[in-house]
Order: C-alpha cells, then sequence, then structure tokens
C-alpha cells in the first residue's frame, strides 16, 4: 500500500506533462479544419426565372417566369454547404422533379440601352413581332441539353398597358404585354437539371434565353 501512494501521486503530473507536449501539435490542428458554413434556399412559390432579350429590329423587352407544381415546392429547400448540396422538404430528401411543371411566363416591352441615350428612336414591342417568336424547352444537364418533350400550351393572352397618365393614353404609342403558359412534362428529371427556354426569331436568331434551376 505505501509503494501505490507515490504512483498515484506521480500519474497526473506526468499526464499533465504529456498534454503540453501535445498541446502546440494540437492546436494547428485544430485551426486547419475548415468552417462548416450553410446556406439555404426557399423555393416555395416555384423556380423563377427572370431575363432581358431583343429583337434584331430593334424592340427590347423583358422575360419573366415562374415554374410551379401543387404542393411540390412547398417548404421544399436546397442547403449549401462545405459538405455538398442537399434539396429537401423536412426530412425527406428529393432528387427529383414532379410528374409536371406548369410554367408560366410575362413578357413586357422595355427600352433599349441604346435608345434610353437617345431621345425619339424608341421601338415598341408588337403582337406582329411576337406571333413570329418561336419558344423552346430544354433539360440541361452540364454542358448538354436535350429537348424537353411532350411541351403542351396551356394559355396565351395579350394585354393593354394602361398608361400613368390615363389622360394622354390616346395621344401615346400602344404598349402591350404578353402572357403566356405551358405544361413541361418533367417525371424522373433529377433536381440537378435546370429548365432552360430559348425565344428565337423565324431565322433562328436567340432573341432571349433563361433558365429555372435549383
Amino acid at each position: 500500500m505505501v509503494l501505490e501512494t507515490p504512483m498515484l501521486r506521480r500519474h497526473p503530473v506526468l499526464l499533465s506533462f504529456a498534454i503540453l507536449l501535445l498541446l502546440p501539435a494540437a492546436v494547428p490542428f485544430l485551426s486547419a479544419q475548415p468552417n462548416h458554413t450553410k446556406t439555404i434556399w426557399n423555393y416555395d412559390g416555384g423556380l423563377l426565372m427572370m431575363t432581358d432579350g431583343s429583337l434584331p429590329s430593334g424592340p427590347c423587352f423583358r422575360l419573366t417566369g415562374r415554374a410551379t407544381a401543387p404542393d411540390y415546392f412547398e417548404n421544399l429547400k436546397r442547403e449549401d454547404s462545405n459538405l455538398g448540396t442537399l434539396i429537401h422538404r423536412g426530412h425527406d430528401i428529393v432528387t427529383e422533379f414532379p410528374e409536371k411543371l406548369h410554367v408560366s411566363f410575362l413578357m413586357y416591352d422595355l427600352p433599349c440601352e441604346y435608345q434610353i441615350q437617345q431621345a425619339g428612336t424608341r421601338v415598341y414591342l408588337t403582337s406582329a413581332l411576337v406571333s413570329k417568336l418561336r419558344l423552346s424547352f430544354y433539360w440541361k444537364r452540364g454542358l448538354k441539353m436535350r429537348p424537353a418533350a411532350g411541351v403542351v400550351p396551356a394559355r396565351f393572352e395579350t394585354r393593354r398597358v394602361t398608361p400613368y397618365a390615363s389622360e394622354l393614353a390616346d395621344k401615346l404609342p400602344e404598349k402591350l404585354e404578353w402572357l403566356f403558359e405551358f405544361d413541361v412534362p418533367s417525371a424522373g428529371v433529377p433536381v440537378t437539371d435546370s429548365l432552360v427556354v430559348v425565344l428565337r426569331t423565324p431565322d433562328g436568331h436567340i432573341a432571349a434565353r433563361a433558365a429555372a434551376r435549383m
């Protein structure tokens, strides 16, 4: 019993000395650990799209869109961190789009940059010009794009935009906006793919391009 007492007293001293020797090497290791930062995106309401476009003849426009699906985007989130990307709804991991996306667009006239600088050069978008445009849908994965099959037009509407100075409505050029909607089959499409919309003129010139992505 007498021999055990010095051993019990000496053990904490040796242990503390070992920790002091290891501490300088441990501190740099701990400092080198990456910060697990996290960015969260909320997709309630669907995926948004917006782009500005122009026609060779001069009119410029803005195209704003949204891709929705009943209940699919409710509480859907994307989390980006040092560990990767995760798309989930609550505790459920989401890997594919729903069976169908409803895509709606609003297109309206917008002055071109050079028209803002040069007074009297404004060219307006007309129904005749819009009726000649061609809209195409693609699924994009990496750098590759494939046509989206089975797209069905759901609605097309032309609206007249009332000017702020309503008393001058008869003296101002007519301004219009266009609403069009489509149903895009998306069953089995990974959420890592992007839905790309391309607006072209009859001769194949790209007037606008927008993408809906997670």
